[in-house]
């Protein structure tokens, strides 16, 4: 089994949504935050990789065919080269309205959690935002730099922009596949998550 599909969006950019249609569309199990949170062995090899460890990535992603949001999502400039024929997706929305569920969501799990080894203060907190994701200007910033490095990077007819709202079509089209005969996926809102978090 071997990495298909690389997404390289941010968290709170309909990843969770894009992790359900591509299971949909055939390109599952999909990894992304959720899976490494509710499975022990997941947990400790994204840990461990988070503090510096060398990647084995066949280990990192045993038994998936897909990969979308962190932790990921922040090594896509590694995986693009380790999975050349893997295509590339940006889910995307803009700067302000990311930061808005940013802030709402992942950043109250980041204030909430004891545990110091969580992926979000060892990950998100301090090797994607360089320790201060509470700071509005610095998150958008590195939101944008991303989105801009995805772009400038990945070969045009190897990238999708996902944006929230643009649905099966340019997702199929850039997958070679047929759209389903359902609606797209609209999982994990503002609201859903906070109820997870109160969950845990």
């Amino acid at each position: 089994m071997s990495i298909k599909v690389i997404g390289t969006g941010f968290g709170r950019t309909g990843t969770d949504s894009m992790r359900k249609a591509l299971t949909i569309l055939g390109f599952g199990p999909c990894h992304h935050m959720s899976e490494v949170m509710a499975d022990g062995e997941q947990k400790r090899l994204w840990r461990a990789l988070a503090k510096g460890a060398a990647p084995d990535w066949s280990a990192l992603f045993s038994g998936y065919n897909s990969c979308v949001d962190w932790p990921s999502a922040h090594y896509w400039p590694e995986l693009i080269n380790i999975y050349p024929d893997a295509r590339v997706i940006l889910t995307w929305r803009s700067p302000e309205s990311w930061w808005e569920s940013f802030e709402k969501t992942i950043l109250v799990g980041i204030g909430q959690t004891q545990d110091q080894d969580a992926l979000g203060r060892t990950l998100v907190a301090a090797r994607v935002f360089g320790g201060r994701p509470h700071d509005r200007a610095h998150a958008i910033a590195v939101y944008e730099a991303n989105v801009a490095a995805v772009m400038a990077t990945v070969p045009r007819e190897r990238l999708l922009v996902h944006r929230l709202g643009d649905g099966w079509e340019p997702l199929c089209a850039h997958l070679g596949v047929a759209v389903p005969d359902e609606a797209y996926p609209n999982r994990n809102s503002t609201k859903e998550f906070r109820a997870a978090l109160v969950r845990q």
